[in-house]
């Protein structure tokens, strides 16, 4: 009688890259730093970068591989590096990995970003706990240079599809969600918010999120980031209740507690 195999599970973590060279090992790190019982597979999608960010991540990923000593704690890790022939933006550039995710969940991770080395085996078992169809963590704020900003964005316990229409609670590199679920829908729309939109979308149709209130992301406020921008990231919130077929004043009803909602998320 042949013995059964003990296959980890898989999570796919998609990460776009647009000239990325100055943080993007840092990124990478954090995920191959991952703890769990799973195993990973990273993609890096290079978004027709100018700069070194192809030659960061081969150097980067060699360096690793020739490390005497790797944690065995750290779950099994895969890099699979592709580049697109011409600038597609972040929206198509991470919905061309969901399609080639082999994971049962994606984990989406901005190139300037990183995650505290428990982040996704702390996700994965709330995901379990909840039967969960996505789950996020909360933030700290870091400074374009890596240090804290010493503000923490944190995240309710859950989610709804009304809460989420009143503020966007959800940071997509904070977000694990099942790549079913990611293929039914995917991202639309990178002029506005277009991990925004894929929430609102699936919790529309599937009815909430999970949230583990810890700080598990550290987000970088690089000067390249949609957040630096009040006004323009206004808009884009306005543009995202147009687009999903509301009314000017209906619009303007949850656009006004967006507003709040910004100003005291961080003004704390």
């Amino acid at each position: 009688m042949e013995k059964e195999q003990n296959v980890q599970p898989l999570i796919s973590v998609i990460m776009p890259a647009h000239n990325a060279e100055k943080y993007i090992t840092v990124a990478m790190e954090s995920v191959f730093r991952q703890k769990g019982d799973f195993a990973i597979e990273l993609y890096v999608v290079n978004d027709a970068s100018t700069d070194n960010t192809e030659r960061v991540v081969k150097d980067w990923l060699d360096a690793y591989k020739n490390r005497k000593e790797i944690s065995k704690d750290c779950c099994n890790c895969e890099l699979i590096y592709l580049k697109n022939e011409h600038n597609i933006g972040v929206a198509e550039t991470r919905n061309r990995a969901i399609r080639l995710a082999g994971g049962g969940y994606i984990a989406f991770l901005d190139a300037d970003d990183w995650w505290q080395e428990d982040k996704l085996l702390r996700q994965m078992a709330l995901i379990r706990e909840k039967n969960a169809i996505l789950c996020a963590t909360g933030r700290e704020l870091m400074r374009a240079d890596g240090g804290s900003l010493g503000r923490v964005i944190g995240i309710p316990q859950e989610i709804t599809y009304e809460m989420l229409l009143r503020t966007n609670c959800i940071p997509c590199s904070a977000a694990v969600i099942r790549t079913e679920v990611a293929r039914e829908f995917y991202m639309q729309h990178a002029e506005l918010h277009e991990d925004y939109i894929l929430w609102l979308r699936v919790l529309k149709k599937y009815g909430r999120a999970y949230g583990l209130d810890e700080p598990m992301l550290k987000s970088r406020m690089s000067e390249a980031g949609k957040s630096r921008n009040k006004l323009k990231s206004a808009r884009m919130q306005f543009g995202v209740y147009r687009y999903l077929g509301f009314g000017i004043f209906k619009s303007l009803f949850y656009f006004v507690q967006y507003a709040v909602n910004g100003v005291k998320k961080y003004s704390k």
